[in-house]
């Protein structure tokens, strides 16, 4: 039999069906378990599982959920279960049942809102996350990072118990799907024309539009590039429901109503990518290697990103882009107008993107990278039940077989 994977998410967890679908192609049984829409999984003949699972602190449905997802990992009994999401990585380690032969591996996709938020309830939150991150260490046999900053934490502040500690950079690109999806779409004149974008430079940012995203600082630099570039326009992609607290108000956008669109969710991002002359993100959110600043790189486009951990992995600073304090609308709009001004720099740097996503975050070697991690857990789980076995009985020296 092959080995069993089961791949836990959040709602956002069909991004990784290219994942799950090359492992499948390696000979691996899949499975997916989320808490967003079953369809796309349907689709793709991947099994799926649906979960109750919320981003946001509330007690009562997390241990709901936690039962949820001790009955999951019994009832599925997977070799390997696979936890994608800050929250999550926690959760499923500490809702593991004490007996469960099954692997468990969790991807750390930075420290989430803990760590981003200057707030009193994150700073609290902070005392509980270290003894929880600890206990979980001790159920997890892999914890893997997308970068060197989160893995440093982790070990600087004994986070990792026994699980084997893994740096693999980044969620995968599907180049070839992302280049297929690109030239499957709108042309730039009808998506230019459908958005009311005319011959204007457009500064795109593609994400959860939230204020942990940046978008309130990402607002104010576009008013203060408006006033010296009226004729630039900024696009802003993505999904804005659902979003609790860190949801932005319709007012906050009506105000920059003659120069930033925002469309909402789009299924032709890699089209608008191509279409923009800039990609702005500005998060302030403690995350992993972001999969928009990925596929901007991809798209050749120069980008202006905020100076973590994560989007330095793709961005060396005046060569493939430009890093920008948190926080600071002023030097955001400093550094988008200078790539504005300077288009050749500007091209210059977007032309270093795709080659570095096709060597180090392709969807090809991250999987290879995955494949080899649960191959080596396999092989020693193995190994520990062969050792765990009683020797086979049969006659003693001197003593004929029957």
């Amino acid at each position: 039999m092959p080995a069993h994977l089961l791949f836990i998410g959040g709602e956002d967890h069909f991004m990784r069906l290219p994942f799950m679908l090359a492992l499948k192609a390696k000979g691996y049984r899949v499975t997916a378990a989320a808490s967003g829409d079953p369809k796309p999984f349907a689709e793709a003949g991947v099994p799926f599982r649906s979960i109750h699972f919320g981003r946001f602190v509330s007690p009562l449905r997390d241990l709901g959920s936690m039962r949820e997802l001790s009955q999951l990992l019994t009832s599925v009994d997977a070799d390997v279960a696979h936890c994608f999401d800050s929250k999550l990585s926690v959760m499923v380690a500490l809702a593991a049942p004490r007996d469960l032969r099954t692997n468990l591996v969790r991807t750390i996709n930075g420290r989430g809102w803990i760590y981003s938020s200057r707030s009193a309830s994150a700073l609290a939150l902070r005392c509980l996350y270290h003894p929880l991150q600890r206990r979980a260490a001790k159920a997890a046999s892999a914890t893997v990072f997308e970068h060197n900053g989160d893995f440093k934490f982790f070990a600087d502040n004994h986070l990792l118990g026994d699980s084997e500690p893994e740096i693999i950079p980044g969620a995968g690109i599907d180049v070839e799907g992302f280049e297929r999806a690109r030239a499957a779409g709108p042309s730039r004149e009808a998506l230019r024309k459908e958005l009311g974008l005319g011959d204007s430079p457009v500064v795109i940012t593609a994400t959860r539009v939230t204020r942990q995203k940046g978008i309130p600082a990402l607002l104010q630099a576009a008013e203060l590039v408006h006033a010296t570039h009226p004729d630039v326009k900024f696009l802003i992609v993505g999904p804005r429901e659902g979003e609790g607290p860190f949801a932005m108000r319709a007012e906050e956008f009506e105000r920059h109503a003659g120069y930033v669109v925002a469309p909402g969710s789009r299924s032709d991002v890699p089209s608008l990518l191509a279409m923009a002359d800039i990609f702005a993100f500005p998060t302030e959110y403690a995350e992993g290697v972001p999969r928009a600043v990925m596929e901007a790189a991809l798209a050749g486009l120069p980008i202006v990103a905020s100076d973590i951990p994560g989007c330095r992995e793709v961005i060396e600073d005046k060569w493939s882009g430009l890093v920008t304090p948190l926080r600071n609308p002023r030097a955001l709009a400093d550094r988008v107008i200078a790539l504005l001004d300077d288009r050749e720099a500007a091209s210059a740097m977007g032309a270093r993107g795709p080659a570095l996503i096709r060597r180090t975050f392709s969807l090809d070697n991250v999987v290879d990278r995955h494949a080899a991690l649960y191959e080596r857990l396999l092989t020693r789980a193995r190994l520990r039940r062969a050792l765990a076995e009683p020797p086979a009985t049969g006659p003693t020296f001197g003593q004929a077989a029957e």
